[in-house]
């Protein structure tokens, strides 16, 4: 199956370009912050609890959020995936309208903002992160189509019936591994999350929805992992192991752990004397 005449640039407007790209990152971000907002104005989810936040410093949050992605993705592929940018091409680094973000690394990033943020409020980090948490498949979602239309980061040759003939990646079709994380990462995740805000009352369960997020990707992604191409560069690196599931696997112990703990029974304070 040849791959589909996408145009990278959604519109010119003068001598700016406004890219798909950039487009998925507005998108992601500007629902996530809406649903954010929405789930503190939902009453039933938080029982007798008061929301961890308010719209207003939901509004603060978001900006955070943003540098966060956007200097710990572009700074997390430079660690991650190309190295030798520091040594041979250090403006590079700063040009992030050439591309090349890592989802771990804006996965850091967020974690950092989310810590300065939550401390210079006086608010728990954790707390915090269960807002983030059901939000962040929306910019997943996006982003993975957003590398579809770009032709890039396209899975290994296959014989599928819907393997795609990729722009130079050869001849050989290849999984569509970017629309397969679009579907899991983004819109299986979202509704994974959304069952556990709204079905099973994780809000009020503390550090629940961050681990499951951590978790639910985790193991998506390593799965993936699996059909999806090495990136250029990278060392072989032991057990059939890439980059992407050695990133993915200390998310998936640490999630796990944070479900675990948050439903742990509360022990009751020591009766006095």
């Amino acid at each position: 199956m040849p791959f589909p005449d996408f145009d990278p640039v959604l519109i010119h407007l003068g001598p700016f370009a406004i890219r798909w790209y950039a487009l998925a990152y507005i998108s992601g971000i500007l629902l996530g912050w809406r649903y954010m907002v929405r789930l503190i104005r939902t009453p039933k989810l938080w029982a007798e609890q008061t929301p961890t936040a308010t719209p207003l410093q939901i509004d603060d949050l978001i900006l955070w959020i943003t540098f966060g992605i956007i200097l710990g993705g572009r700074l997390g592929h430079v660690v991650f995936y190309n190295t030798s940018l520091i040594w041979t091409d250090p403006l590079e680094i700063f040009k992030v309208w050439h591309g090349g973000m890592s989802f771990h690394g804006g996965f850091i990033g967020v974690c950092l903002a989310t810590f300065f943020y939550a401390r210079s409020q006086g608010m728990p980090i954790l707390r915090i992160g269960d807002l983030i948490a059901p939000a962040a498949p929306f910019g997943l979602l996006f982003g993975r189509v957003a590398n579809f239309i770009n032709g890039e980061l396209w899975g290994r040759a296959t014989t599928v019936p819907w393997g795609i003939i990729f722009p130079n990646a050869g001849p050989l079709p290849r999984h569509p591994s970017q629309l397969y994380e679009a579907a899991l990462e983004g819109l299986v995740l979202l509704i994974v999350l959304r069952i556990a805000t709204h079905r099973l009352g994780w809000l009020q369960k503390t550090g629940a929805l961050s681990g499951l997020f951590m978790l639910g990707y985790g193991l998506v992604r390593v799965a993936l992992e699996n059909v999806r191409e090495p990136d250029v560069g990278m060392p072989i690196f032991p057990f059939g192991l890439t980059m992407g599931m050695i990133l993915s696997i200390p998310m998936i112990l640490i999630g796990a752990y944070l479900v675990w703990r948050a439903h742990q029974p509360d022990k009751a304070a020591p009766a006095q004397a």
